[in-house]
């Protein structure tokens, strides 16, 4: 999925617990694979998250480790592709 991000454009770096940081060009969207986190083990392995132009969280999503592989990507690969993911309440 990481290679679908790149693909666009995205930055993505993985830290020394194994988890992956992906920001989107324009840094507005963020999304985490985070299996070594707190958040993990309470059931959220992906994190994904819209900011408004001040920077403000928009909207967030999670997903579990039970989430097929192929939801998290479509939800990515829509989430890439159609430029209004802001929405009118941003």
């Amino acid at each position: 999925m990481t290679d679908l991000l790149k693909a666009q454009g995205w930055d993505v770096v993985a830290d020394l617990d194994c988890n992956v940081h992906c920001s989107s060009p324009d840094r507005r969207v963020y999304v985490g694979f985070l299996p070594e986190s707190r958040e993990a083990a309470r059931g959220e392995l992906w994190h994904i998250h819209v900011t408004d132009n001040s920077g403000t969280r928009a909207w967030r999503q999670t997903f579990g480790p039970h989430t097929p592989a192929h939801a998290v990507a479509g939800f990515l690969a829509a989430l890439t592709t159609f430029p209004s993911r802001y929405c009118t309440c941003v």
